[in-house]
């Protein structure tokens, strides 16, 4: 069975979004530097109120998932669909933007640690106008398997039998939140149909004969397994895994279609309040 190796590493990027959020963008920071289906990666991290606490005010959406994971903190969700929710510490919102959703995201705190990330997945052209979805999953429904050199939370897909809240669509999507001891190891299989992505935040990890530091994604190439070992001082990764959907990409903003046309009409259909209109 193939063992995946780097095929790219991606150095993350300070950025800003929202209000002035400080953040690190991975994934994203240029058009060629995605992974089909993944669009963004970002993640944050402070416990300075003044690098988050403007937060991510009402804003449009259309054409693909936004999942945030938030590791530490609290965070307000509002949309124009009536939903609210309270993203506390461990918890993730999924959220399907199809044909339109105006959300915000707001910290409910005024200090301490806020840490998490936000992911981009992209939908393919036969989704991108169906009605917007969202849905909350909390700490404790996440589950959390253990093995002799760490343990794993399974946010999406399966793992060994265990399977996550979220599962199935287009793209199949595996999201995996690893911890490792010092000098540990992890292997899985993941489907070779899938393109996978590797994410350390803390400590650092080997992958094969490469090492990824803190902040610095692994591209894997193909194969049907991956095999990974902590650094020194332990290690805490993200995997992720999905289905490519082989379709162009046109992104403005806040709006990812597949030609520009759409963008365009996305953008009048925002200006006019077509936009949130149900199909």
């Amino acid at each position: 069975m193939t063992v995946r190796k780097i095929q790219q590493v991606i150095q993350g990027q300070p950025a800003s979004d929202g209000a002035g959020v400080k953040l690190i963008r991975s994934l994203g920071s240029a058009d060629h530097l995605r992974l089909d289906p993944f669009l963004m990666l970002d993640a944050f991290s402070s416990e300075n109120p003044d690098d988050y606490v403007a937060g991510f005010p009402s804003h449009p959406h259309r054409g693909f998932e936004t999942v945030t994971y938030l590791l530490d903190g609290h965070m307000l969700h509002e949309d124009h669909l009536g939903n609210r929710g309270n993203l506390k510490s461990g918890a993730v919102q999924w959220m399907t933007a199809g044909r339109g959703i105006i959300h915000s995201e707001m910290p409910q705190q005024e200090n301490g640690r806020m840490r998490g990330f936000q992911l981009w997945i992209n939908l393919p052209a036969k989704e991108k106008m169906k009605p917007a979805g969202y849905r909350d999953i909390q700490a404790a429904e996440i589950p959390e398997v253990s093995f002799a050199s760490g343990s794993l939370k399974i946010i999406s897909g399966i793992y060994n039998g265990t399977a996550a809240p979220v599962q199935g669509g287009s793209t199949e999507p595996i999201y995996w939140d690893v911890s490792l001891k010092r000098n540990g190891k992890f292997k899985s299989e993941i489907p070779g149909t899938h393109n996978v992505y590797v994410y350390p935040f803390e400590g650092s990890i080997e992958i094969g004969d490469r090492v990824l530091k803190m902040h610095q994604g692994g591209v894997l190439g193909s194969g049907a397994k991956i095999e990974v070992k902590a650094g020194a001082d332990g290690a805490r990764f993200l995997v992720l895994a999905a289905k490519p959907l082989k379709e162009p990409v046109v992104q403005y903003g806040p709006f990812v279609m597949n030609t520009r046309e759409e963008i365009e009409q996305a953008i009048r259909d925002y200006q006019s309040g077509e936009l949130t209109k149900a199909a």
